[in-house]
């Protein structure tokens, strides 16, 4: 399961008019602590922004699952209700999950979790789609890390125990 960080960075960014200006942004960042969360935010930034830059909040966010397209530049947080059974106590109980869309508007963003739930097998609802002020999502991508010198991919190391 994947832990989504919400990172607030206040840096100099120029608005239409060309004038420099502070602003602050939210990110979001898939991590497993939030020292990992600091360090893929501060790459992330020193590689997107130009100028200083400073994280000033980190917290970690109740999303669940990411739906993600290049088509559109907004993000909505959909919560989805569901109901499921308790293994101790037998009762009926209803389970919220949170996820977050990118899409044009708000229809846009219930059309888009609707058909990404469609194979779901029990009935869900969605009570709630709100616009957050999320700017990038950085998700991890593991091609992007770099493996040290004195380390090798386990694929190596499987390959040459298999050749012996």
């Amino acid at each position: 399961m994947k832990i989504w960080y919400s990172c607030k960075v206040k840096y100099g960014k120029v608005n239409d008019e060309g004038i420099m200006k502070q602003t602050t942004d939210v990110f979001l960042v898939d991590a497993m602590s939030y020292t990992e969360a600091e360090s893929r935010i501060y790459a992330a930034m020193e590689r997107d922004v130009s100028g200083e830059f400073a994280v000033t909040n980190i917290s970690k966010t109740n999303i669940g699952e990411l739906i993600h397209f290049e088509d559109a530049d907004y993000w909505y947080k959909a919560k989805v209700t569901y109901s499921s059974v308790d293994g101790d106590s037998g009762k009926e109980v209803n389970v919220n999950t949170y996820f977050l869309v990118n899409a044009e508007d708000l229809k846009h963003a219930f059309d888009r979790v609707s058909d990404s739930l469609n194979s779901m097998l029990v009935p869900f609802e969605i009570p709630s789609i709100a616009k957050t002020n999320v700017v990038e999502v950085y998700p991890y991508d593991a091609e992007e890390e770099e493996i040290p010198d004195n380390l090798k991919p386990l694929s190596e190391i499987e390959e040459e125990v298999e050749t012996e």
